[in-house]
């Protein structure tokens, strides 16, 4: 059965969807199956992930609203096919902003998505979604189907505070809509070791979270910046990158303590 991963953060800004759609493609990259859901409504997951938003015929719009099954809204992008690190995409556009005022008055309507992967679990290794940074309905949806939660988070002091409130989201969900819910780990980006500040932040948070912090840094990379403006990961723009590099070490330490789990 997958193990069904929110990549969060209430945070703006801090590297969420470059978090999941590196992590997909470093995942797909050492072997493993991947189901990638894009549930923030501009998209950036889906058209960073090789597929252009506004040609897609059926999105999580549509299995949100159980007109579709992830089995027929799923796609996969060519250029990632070519590359050798595919993974099945379930995309976003504009129309899911309308699905937060559609599932006001549905029922089951924070658990939609999660009974929607139940047909699916067995054919992947990992399920990753991009949630939008507000707690809505969409974002409910992720946590309640989700065994856990990424953080990406950049060393500053700001990204502490975001951090507690998200603490406390989690907390609310796990109490009452998702007991399997925890945090399963903190990742640094966009890291600049020149920084004395970033080194402080770091070891605070090592120092407060203790193993729940990845051992995987990723640094500030160009070239990571770069790869959506051409519909790619940067782990397939520029495989060669520090970027590419520190994400494919994240694929494996995530393949490693999943094993472990």
């Amino acid at each position: 059965m997958a193990k069904i991963f929110c990549i969060a953060n209430q945070k703006g800004g801090v590297g969420k969807t470059t978090t999941t759609v590196n992590l997909a493609a470093g995942l797909a990259k050492v072997g493993q199956r991947v189901l990638m859901i894009d549930l923030d409504p501009q998209g950036n997951a889906t058209m960073g992930s090789g597929i252009d938003k506004r040609k897609l015929e059926l999105s999580v719009y549509d299995v949100l609203l159980e007109s579709a099954s992830i089995v027929e809204a799923r796609v996969q992008s060519d250029k990632l096919k070519a590359a050798g690190c595919s993974y099945d995409i379930l995309g976003a556009n504009r129309e899911l902003a309308g699905a937060e005022v559609e599932m006001v008055d549905l029922e089951r309507r924070e658990r939609r998505l999660k009974q929607a992967l139940q047909e699916v679990g067995d054919e992947y290794d990992f399920v990753l979604i991009d949630c939008p940074p507000s707690l809505s309905m969409l974002t409910l949806n992720g946590l309640c189907c989700a065994h856990g939660v990424i953080v990406p988070m950049q060393c500053e002091y700001f990204a502490l505070e975001g951090l507690t409130d998200l603490v406390n989201t989690i907390r609310q969900v796990k109490a009452n809509l998702n007991d399997d819910l925890e945090i399963i780990g903190l990742l640094r980006v966009m890291f600049d070791p020149r920084i004395t500040l970033q080194h402080q932040v770091s070891e605070q948070l090592k120092a407060h979270f203790g193993s729940k912090v990845f051992d995987t840094v990723i640094p500030r990379n160009v070239r990571l910046a770069e790869a959506p403006s051409y519909g790619l990961p940067g782990v397939v723009f520029d495989p060669a990158s520090k970027g590419a590099h520190a994400f494919v070490a994240f694929a494996q330490e995530m393949v490693a303590r999943n094993s472990a789990g």
